[in-house]
């Protein structure tokens, strides 16, 4: 374990400090940490964390994606953010972190202490094993961010639901949170490949709540897909996988190559 924070306690929201392998707060609420690192925040029903999220093969398949360097671009983009907005030593938290690809790249480019977590608990043991420094990752429910208020100096949010609340309970009154959505030509080469008639995303920023829309930035690349294995991992990436036809995914296992835009659009709130 080499976090230098913790989160609070998911059941009385009592701050968890570490026993051997267990992380437990004074009313004797204890989490055990997985081989990997990793610990299982969520409670009620959906505790396993087994059954909700990504799957492994899913989470496998990013992960790799990933790995080759197609976004290498946003991940550039969110750690030189985070360098230029942040003082020394920040609290950094990647909201619904996946397999923890930008939480490693923000790490890299400064000195931190970062949390990270997913509902998927196949996202966070691959988040885990990537051993980033004075990092802890975790599985827990979005609506419901286990931290305290206020204690988090820059927060990444990348392609998930807004909650706008949960948010800005955790940021400081400073804090920053960069969230990401897909840009106007993101993906669009891979929609006219897939669909009759494809669209345009239309760069809508989520509705901040209390927290304001400060700046918005774009970053752009174009990738040339080389597999199509690269291509079905980089489609089940996306929303259209979900609701997609059989006979428009059929088109997907065609492909042998593809050039594309990807296009992100980094939004930058704070309150």
């Amino acid at each position: 374990m080499q976090a230098q924070f913790f989160p609070c306690c998911p059941v009385c929201g009592a701050a968890l400090t570490q026993n051997g392998r267990t992380l437990q707060c004074a009313r004797r609420h204890s989490f055990d940490l997985a081989k990997e690192g990793y610990v299982n925040l969520l409670i009620g029903n959906h505790k396993s964390g087994d059954s909700i999220g990504d799957s492994r093969a899913m989470a496998r398949a990013r992960h790799q994606f990933l790995e080759r360097g197609y976004f290498d671009v946003l991940r550039l983009a969110m750690a030189q953010q985070m360098q230029t907005l942040t003082g020394e030593n920040p609290l950094v938290l990647d909201i619904c972190c996946g397999e923890g690809y930008y939480a490693a790249g923000v790490a890299a480019a400064k000195p931190c202490r970062l949390l990270g977590f997913d509902l998927s608990k196949e996202m966070v043991r691959l988040a885990a094993k990537r051993k980033v420094p004075n990092a802890l990752f975790f599985v827990a429910n979005l609506s419901a961010i286990p931290l305290p208020e206020q204690s988090v100096d820059f927060a990444m949010h990348l392609f998930a639901p807004f909650h706008a609340q949960a948010f800005a309970r955790v940021l400081k009154e400073s804090g920053t949170l960069l969230s990401v959505i897909p840009g106007r030509d993101h993906l669009f080469s891979l929609k006219k490949a897939v669909y009759d008639t494809p669209y345009r995303n239309d760069e809508q920023a989520p509705d901040g709540g209390v927290l304001r829309l400060l700046e918005r930035t774009r970053v752009k690349k174009t990738i040339f897909l080389e597999s199509n294995e690269d291509i079905r991992a980089l489609f089940s990436m996306t929303p259209y996988a979900y609701r997609t036809s059989r006979e428009d995914l059929a088109k997907i296992e065609k492909l042998e190559t593809l050039e594309t835009d990807v296009d992100f659009v980094l939004l930058r709130y704070g309150k």
